[in-house]
């Protein structure tokens, strides 16, 4: 799947999906919200700490763009042991096939000492859980296209668009054709290569910003 096209957790505003694990009667609470961006993962990430104030740890991570991407993301242990909180879980978060998501941990310890395996195998677990009944949509990131060209070139043009992920989404007709058109950004290139092929350089387009 391309960078402009990929899952995302599929949530109202200011809801979260959560689920529970207990590990040795420590309670490892997981609060998975969907963040576009670093400002929103840090607001989620105030909430549930807030929410959950009484815990001893809220670890979190998170990936405010695509899966994958380590452009804007973060992550942190929370008074838990360096590298057995935060770090697993971004691994997790990073690899899961889905972005713009925060998970954060709460931990209520049970009285029995996990030790630094145990503890990131705890947190990874809890994440992996979470994400396995997270439900998702489909996040596209576009480019909006105006195509102008002879009419002639209609037919094959809409026999071409088969080939892309895209929808035409107003059409005018006068001496020539304009169509307004939507696809992922990695592929308008590649359309545009082609329209030039077929029209051999008798056409125009624009991007809208």
């Amino acid at each position: 799947m391309s960078k402009d096209i990929y899952q995302v957790p599929c949530l109202e505003a200011d809801t979260c999906h959560r689920n529970e694990i207990i590990i040795k009667k420590s309670r490892f609470i997981t609060s998975i919200g969907h963040t576009k961006s670093t400002d929103e993962a840090k607001a989620f990430i105030e909430k549930i700490s807030s929410e959950f104030s009484d815990a001893r740890h809220n670890c979190f991570a998170f990936n405010a763009t695509a899966p994958g991407s380590t452009a804007y993301c973060g992550c942190s242990d929370d008074g838990e042991p360096k590298g057995t909180a935060g770090q697993p879980m971004l691994t997790v978060v990073l690899h899961c096939g889905v972005g713009e998501l925060t998970a954060v941990v709460t931990r209520y310890f049970g009285g029995i000492l996990l030790g630094t395996g145990g503890l990131v195998k705890a947190y990874q677990d809890s994440v992996k859980e979470a994400l396995a009944t997270l439900p998702t949509q489909e996040r596209m990131i576009p480019d909006e296209l105006t195509l102008i060209f002879d009419m002639r070139y209609i037919d094959k043009f809409l026999h071409m668009s088969k080939n892309y992920r895209l929808s035409i989404i107003n059409t005018v007709y006068t001496d020539k054709v304009l169509f307004d058109v939507i696809l992922p950004k990695s592929q308008s290139e590649d359309l545009i290569k082609n329209i030039k092929e077929l029209t051999r350089g008798d056409f125009v387009v624009s991007k809208k910003s």
